[in-house]
């Protein structure tokens, strides 16, 4: 079934318990980040959206309670000189999680089909290009066991400028808008049409893509940590890991411990 963002526009508010609603998906989630780690699995939470989509709050909410040993998120800007020196995929490469490790992409190589394409960082034939090469990255990520989970965050015209507007007037959160908000604004048609072609090219049964209505940031917070838990919790074997024997005893010995049960 195709993708199309304006199914995701409604803005309804969470019609439940916010507050206990999200503290109990970020006890789930560190519940999955322990059998995470107990089974020496690997993965990716990639997210993509408008900007002022609430992505970094989406972020915040998901590694409140997980061990920070154990994820690193990745904020992805302009490529260095360095990075531009090589293939556009290496900068990626650099940051894909080892076993136990979880790597939390904000925003990703879908720069390339994305932003490039629209302001011209690209030439059309690479940017073409780039949706096999997407895939095919995508398909030996998962293909040698690392869980891919990818978010795309959408926001109309009139609440993303609503976000702006709140921005400009707090003088703390100022410093998260500037003049590239602008310029991807002015070109609102063609990043739609973008996004159309990139969910037709890219939205694989190896990697799926699933959009989450960014129009009320409760609800979509919600949405959003429900579809990483349930996505995880099919990947990871969700059992705990049995006692160790050798580690049992040296408890018994050091102070008395019995198991319970």
């Amino acid at each position: 079934m195709s993708i199309s963002l304006s199914d995701y526009e409604s803005g309804a508010k969470y019609d439940g318990k916010y507050d206990e609603d999200i503290v109990a998906l970020q006890e789930r989630l560190e519940r999955i980040q322990a059998a995470h780690i107990a089974h020496g699995q690997r993965s990716i939470i990639m997210f993509e959206g408008w900007d002022a989509a609430g992505k970094g709050g989406i972020i915040k909410r998901l590694t409140a309670s997980l061990d920070p040993r154990y994820f690193e998120v990745w904020p992805i800007g302009a490529p260095t000189d360095e990075e531009k020196a090589r293939h556009f995929l290496w900068r990626f490469w650099k940051r894909l999680p080892g076993n136990r490790e979880i790597s939390i992409f904000d925003r990703s190589w879908y720069g390339r089909v994305l932003v490039e394409r629209v302001e011209g960082f690209a030439s059309e034939a690479d940017w073409r290009k780039g949706y096999d090469e997407i895939n095919e990255f995508e398909a030996q990520l998962t293909g040698s066991h690392t869980n891919l989970v990818k978010i795309f965050v959408h926001l109309t015209q009139q609440e993303q400028d609503e976000r702006f507007a709140e921005r400009l007037d707090d003088p703390w959160k100022r410093w998260k808008t500037g003049t590239e908000d602008y310029r991807n604004r002015s070109k609102r048609k063609a990043y739609l049409a973008a996004m159309d072609e990139m969910f037709a090219q890219t939205d694989t049964r190896w990697a799926p893509w699933k959009v989450i209505d960014g129009n009320n940031k409760k609800a979509a917070r919600i949405a959003a940590l429900t579809h990483v838990a349930e996505a995880l919790e099919a990947a990871v074997p969700m059992t705990p890991p049995d006692l160790d024997p050798a580690v049992a005893k040296l408890a018994a010995k050091a102070f008395g411990y019995k198991p319970k049960g």
